[in-house]
């Protein structure tokens, strides 16, 4: 039977001061008045941790200011080159140990999030087009960049998308966010967004391993051609471009059956676009969806992102961010704290500290620090 030592490793206060001092540290707000930097973080936090509204959570807590006062100061970040650049250096300012010994696994993905109404000059540069999804072709589009280690997912780096970033800049942008950090890169993990003539040839020109999702496109010819047999296979294809001519690269075609899952019976074909990928065909489509089954996945970070209706993409990269910064905080903590050496391997015990219970910490620590709510007055006259 395990001895559990009587002397707290982690308490919600350590906790909550954790993430306050690496956004003061990396993130600073001009305030003026009772509005002090410190309380517009916890607030934003405890928004975070409840996915809130800043205006509900300053009528939840006493003694704060009003959501008025929050919204004025938030929008004192007018530069969100500037902000980016400044919540880049908090993602990456805790990182667990460790991470950058070896090869590691990297991936980009993108995230969507609609966006309804008819754009403002200053918004319409920030709303992304795609396929449509929860009624809305329109969307705040972020990349991110992140390593998968020890099926966690730290992210190291994000970027507000602009209606002319290409593609190939996005990527360009993230993989020198993060070449400070001398990862060594063992492959890289694209979204499908990424499959286009554009990308694989500068993937292949800059000699980096990458496995992504090839579209299936065309009725009978196309990409849709490959889906053929009743065995998996490796083959090459020529993808054609009007505008940016052709490249030919590797793809691999993995055969599954459904056998009753879902209810769905038959075959069901995945194709990837591969590049110096050391892996056997029949591992290809187990590695490519861990980046989805990994535990700190989107998923998780909508655990932990404040709900809003502002359109401000500046201050919707600051609440996106933080989201992001939670998460990666947590797994700082939980390798910080909660792991111990073996003879050969560390040991974490992320079961003693889920993300759920960091969040429930930061929330408790809040309400301590404020008190809460429990009478409303009507105004007088």
């Amino acid at each position: 039977m395990a001895i559990t030592t009587t002397t707290p490793v982690l308490t919600d206060s350590k906790t909550l001061n954790e993430v306050v001092n690496c956004l003061t540290e990396n993130i600073p707000i001009q305030t003026q008045g009772k509005c002090e930097q410190n309380k517009i973080f916890e607030i934003l936090i405890r928004a975070a941790t409840q996915r809130d509204s800043i205006e509900n959570t300053t009528k939840v807590l006493k003694n704060v200011p009003t959501s008025n006062d929050i919204r004025y100061h938030l929008e004192k970040y007018s530069d969100l080159k500037s902000l980016e650049s400044d919540l880049n250096a908090a993602l990456q300012s805790r990182l667990p140990d460790g991470i950058r010994q070896g090869k590691q696994k990297i991936a980009i993905d993108f995230n969507l999030i609609p966006y309804y109404g008819e754009p403002s000059p200053s918004e319409a540069p920030y709303v992304y087009r795609s396929q449509a999804k929860s009624g809305t072709c329109s969307f705040y589009a972020y990349a991110t960049v992140y390593v998968i280690k020890k099926n966690k997912r730290v992210t190291l780096a994000i970027k507000a998308i602009q209606q002319q970033n290409t593609l190939v800049a996005i990527i360009t942008y993230l993989l020198a966010l993060i070449e400070p950090l001398k990862l060594k890169i063992e492959r890289l993990y694209l979204d499908r967004e990424f499959f286009c003539v554009p990308v694989i040839r500068w993937l292949q020109a800059l000699d980096i391993p990458f496995e992504m999702p090839v579209i299936i496109r065309g009725k009978h010819g196309g990409t849709r051609q490959l889906i053929r047999g009743r065995r998996s296979y490796k083959t090459t294809y020529t993808l054609n471009s009007d505008k940016y001519g052709s490249v030919t690269f590797h793809v691999w075609i993995v055969c599954t059956y459904k056998n009753g899952k879902r209810r769905a019976h038959g075959r069901e074909f995945f194709i990837y676009a591969v590049y110096k990928v050391q892996l056997s065909l029949h591992l290809i489509h187990d590695d490519y969806r861990l980046r989805f089954g990994i535990e700190s996945s989107y998923r998780m970070k909508n655990q932990c992102r404040i709900k809003t209706t502002i359109k401000n993409p500046i201050i919707r990269l600051l609440f996106v961010a933080l989201a992001f910064l939670i998460i990666n905080i947590w797994i700082y903590l939980v390798w910080h704290y909660l792991s111990r050496l073996k003879r050969s391997y560390r040991q974490v015990l992320s079961h003693l500290f889920t993300l759920k219970q960091m969040l429930e910490f930061l929330r408790q620590a809040v309400d301590r620090n404020y008190g809460l709510a429990c009478e409303v007055c009507l105004p007088s006259g």
